[in-house]
């Protein structure tokens, strides 16, 4: 990280939003000795030095909070309590080995969570944002971490504003400060100073780091950076982590639920034993032990790994995801809501025909329309805006009008806005008349004419039938007045229309039948005419649902839109409120909802999605609305990320699974020995160690292959399955312990430290193989195969548990040597074992047929989100504090 120096004698100093707000523009500019042209590349390049970057906070992998994250589980708190116990009362040796085994698990769930952390740095710094500055007297974009109180930056529909900006022009500018303030409607902003501000909500006279330019344009210098700003002082008061998705409030649900079964497993066993006369300090520490022995106690590890493998995955697939933890929200997603253009389009708009009215020439046509472009508009997208404006100028068929429109002087503006779905200037053409033109949606500039021929209305109509885009033209004569407004759209003369082609994409309509196969719904969600949309549907094979417009939809209640949902493929001609409402809606009446959207129009279903997704070439205020980047607008692309978000929780659940089934059985087994038995089953060392050479093997699980019917279709958290499992398969368990026991006890005889030998190994053989039978539904190693490191991971761990007890350490941890004809007899029992658990998973799924259901999380909400768009340096977007 740059680090800002001491400004020297002299040198201009930022400018707090709050005072520079009273300030006229040139003494602001004086202040921070800069120019209405901006800074020079070597004044900027100083002034990074001197300022440092222009960020809020970081993202960054810090090895202190992970490994807090490790250490502050309460069990294994208690854990360490209980060894400094054993080493007061003189158990030094169970001591010691206590807390070695606790140190190993905290430090493999250290090393994965840690990598995890790197990963999502890596793949954070390939997420980057830009701004428009004057540099040498030239509009370059740079990075907003390279920006300096001094830069001149030009602001337009849909940009983040990237620094606390004090204005000096303004073109009907508004700004959504939502983020600071609260406040729903946007913000009027203009070049002139403000008295006495009370609060943010009244400096209009300057733009705040992280709002949203909502209309209009303008253009300010920075003066302030990073923490400096506004925004900075509430990022920064933050402080703590960013709050939990739904899928971390699932994984804390479960482990409430084996803290449950753990407190009453460990209340019962402690209280049979001391009952039982035998020694408080003995039976206290077999209780924690026990406690600690029913929880995987590296899940965490397992899930940190299983997202870090992903996201190297994900990210050759071109998928970035700006947390970790929303891979697994991509594979929970059932219905999909998406544009049209660029995703079931090429995206390259082409100019094909132009159409006059009667009494218009193309000249004049294609000569208004030109002289009615906004050429920034293309960073904000619309209908009469951005790839159709620059389709138009980079035309052979405009080449000969070019000229007429560059001599046109355009006197003032009124910007393409997303509810007028229309633009407008009032120009002078060169030869003198002043004119009012406006360009944009046939639906929203044939109304303010006065007259529409019926032919042209009939051309429309098969235009649009076609699948084309087309752009209506109306002008007015005028005298030369203030900006126009709304109001001055009426009595326009059609000049005519404009025709362009955005082609379906070739690869569409293999995406999207990769979509059906894997269960999730894709509908259409456009601000383009219902009947184009629903033609390209209909090239692409998406047909067979209704259509919806956003005129449809204001006459529905939230009750009937969710009803009509379902039976609807495209919606068509709507708002960015409409689109929210429509996502809102579909996530209130179940599944997970995603929304893949790439304008500023975009930016409120985004937010409202389960998942939200954008592509790298997205507006600013859609990548950080989003939670998901592709870098590549493929729907192809996002239907890989699925299936690896629904590999790894596949994954991850297997190791659940498990876990709790096996961990439950062999502690119950553990608390009805106790009560039988004059000794202790296992010591509360063994019982860790166990646990720990257990779990190890289970990290090789991300790696392990994942059949493909349970990819097909999504699946959420359910705690209630993972119980019923718990319970159905963990007494299975235990019917082979005790079968154990009886032959170690009426076979054998064997004392103390033979007997906890023997289970030893009996139950780290079959809490560990039973992974090959439980992570398919097929018959494991003939229709389902392990990955190799799972295969080996398992089987070596159960080697080093079956000689254990033949080790020189052997006495060290209480353990006695074995003959050679009980490994005979646990052979047989873990054969017989594990055909039976298939017996019973078979039978177990013929009554829960329903796959595992997925975790399901939210999108970020808060003000965490919006400081990702800030980076430390260049090209890395920032993190939370904390």
């Amino acid at each position: 990280m740059t680090t800002a120096v001491r400004p020297a004698p002299g040198v201009p100093a930022a400018v707090p939003a709050m005072a520079a707000a009273t300030l006229g523009a040139d003494e602001v500019l004086r202040r921070l000795d800069a120019s209405p042209e901006g800074l020079t590349g070597s004044q900027a390049a100083y002034r990074s030095k001197l300022f440092g970057p222009n960020a809020v906070v970081s993202h960054r992998a810090r090895w202190l909070p992970v490994l807090w994250n490790q250490v502050r589980s309460p069990l294994l708190a208690l854990l360490m309590a209980a060894a400094v116990t054993s080493a007061f009362v003189g158990q030094r040796s169970d001591a010691a080995i206590i807390g070695a085994i606790v140190a190993m698990s905290v430090g493999l769930g250290f090393v994965n969570e840690y990598r995890a952390e790197r990963a999502a740095e890596a793949l954070h710094s390939r997420i980057t944002h830009q701004a428009v500055v004057l540099r040498d007297g030239r509009a370059v974009a740079v990075d907003v971490a390279a920006l300096v109180p001094g830069d001149v930056v030009e602001l337009r529909l849909g940009d983040i504003v990237p620094a606390d900006v004090r204005l000096l022009s303004a073109e009907d500018l508004e700004c959504d400060e939502s983020i600071l303030t609260g406040e729903s409607e946007p913000s009027g902003k203009s070049a002139g100073a403000v008295a006495h501000p009370a609060g943010l909500g009244d400096l209009t006279g300057c733009a705040l780091m992280g709002t949203v330019v909502h209309a209009g344009a303008g253009r300010g210098v920075v003066v302030a950076t990073g923490a400096g700003t506004a925004f900075g002082a509430v990022a920064a008061g933050l402080g703590g982590r960013p709050g939990q998705t739904a899928f971390q409030d699932g994984l804390r649900r479960f482990s409430r639920l084996l803290v449950t079964v753990a407190g009453v497993l460990t209340t019962a066993i402690f209280v049979v034993n001391v009952v039982l006369q035998k020694p408080i300090l003995d039976a206290l520490l077999f209780s924690l032990a026990i406690a600690v022995g029913i929880t995987p106690q590296l899940l965490p590890a397992v899930v940190s790994t299983s997202l870090a493998a992903g996201s190297r995955q994900l990210a050759r697939r071109r998928v970035l995801v700006k947390r970790l933890v929303c891979i697994e929200d991509l594979g929970d997603v059932d219905t999909l809501f998406t544009d049209k253009t660029g995703t079931l389009t090429t995206g390259k708009v082409r100019f094909m025909r132009p159409v006059p009215a009667a009494g218009t020439t193309v000249q004049q046509l294609i000569g208004a329309a030109l002289v009615c472009t906004d050429p920034e508009a293309a960073r904000a997208g619309g209908a009469a805006s951005g790839a159709l404006d620059a389709a138009l100028w980079a035309s052979p068929a405009t080449q000969a009008e070019q000229p007429y429109a560059r001599g046109s002087t355009v006197l003032a503006a009124l910007p393409f806005d997303h509810e007028r779905r229309r633009m407008s200037v009032v120009a002078r053409a060169p030869d003198g008349p002043v004119s009012l033109i406006v360009k944009g949606a046939p639906e929203n500039v044939l109304p303010c004419c006065a007259a529409v021929p019926e032919e042209t209305r009939t051309r429309l109509e098969s235009e649009f039938g076609a699948g084309n885009r087309v752009i209506a033209v109306a002008a007015r004569d005028v005298v030369p007045s203030a900006a126009p407004t709304p109001a001055d759209e009426h009595d326009l003369r059609l000049l005519g229309l404009l025709i362009f082609l955005d082609a379906p994409k070739a690869g569409a309509r293999r995406a999207l039948g990769r979509f059906a196969e894997l269960g999730v719904t894709v509908k259409i969600v456009t601000g383009d005419n219902p009947v184009v949309a629903g033609r390209v549907c209909e090239e692409l094979g998406l047909a067979g649902g209704g259509t919806l417009t956003g005129a449809d939809i204001d006459a529905l209640d939230d009750a009937a839109l969710a009803g009509a949902v379902p039976a609807t493929t495209v919606f068509a001609r709507v708002s960015p409120e409409q689109k929210a409402r429509i996502v809102g809606v579909q996530r209130r009446a179940g599944g997970d909802v995603a929304f893949l959207g790439d304008g500023v129009n975009d930016a409120l279903a985004l937010h409202a999605a389960d998942v939200g997704i954008s592509v790298d070439s997205a507006t600013d205020v859609a990548k950080d609305a989003a939670d998901v980047i592709l870098l590549e607008k493929d729907l192809g692309v996002l239907a890989d990320g699925i299936v690896e978000g629904r590999r790894i929780f596949t994954n991850t659940i297997k190791y659940v699974l498990m876990g709790t089934s096996s961990n439950f059985g062999n502690m119950f087994s553990a608390a009805g020995a106790s009560v039988f038995l004059s000794f202790l089953p296992m010591l509360p060392s063994q019982i860790l160690l166990n646990n720990l050479l257990y779990d190890t093997s289970q990290l090789a699980i991300p790696t392990d292959t994942v059949d493909a019917e349970q990819l097909r279709r999504p699946s959420h958290w359910d705690i209630g399955f993972i119980r019923r499992f718990m319970l159905g398969f963990g007494p299975l368990s235990s019917v082979f312990d005790f079968l154990t026991f009886a032959v170690l006890l009426l076979v054998m005889h064997a004392g103390a430290a033979e007997f906890r030998s023997g289970w030893f190994v009996e139950s780290l053989a079959t809490q560990t193989l039973i992974i090959f039978a439980i992570r398919t539904r097929r018959t494991p190693f003939f229709r389902s195969r392990p990955s190799v490191p799972l295969l080996l991971a398992a089987l070596g761990v159960v080697t080093v548990g079956a000689v254990l007890p033949a080790t020189p350490v052997a006495d060290t941890l209480g353990f006695g040597p074995l003959p050679l004809s009980y490994y005979a007899v646990l052979a047989l029992f873990v054969v017989v074992y594990l055909g039976a658990v298939e017996v019973a998973k078979r039978a177990f799924y013929r009554r829960a047929p329903q796959p595992v259901p997925a975790p399901r999380m939210l999108p970020e909400r808060h003000l965490r989100r919006r400081a990702a768009r800030f980076s430390t340096r260049a090209g890395r977007p920032a993190r939370p504090a904390g």
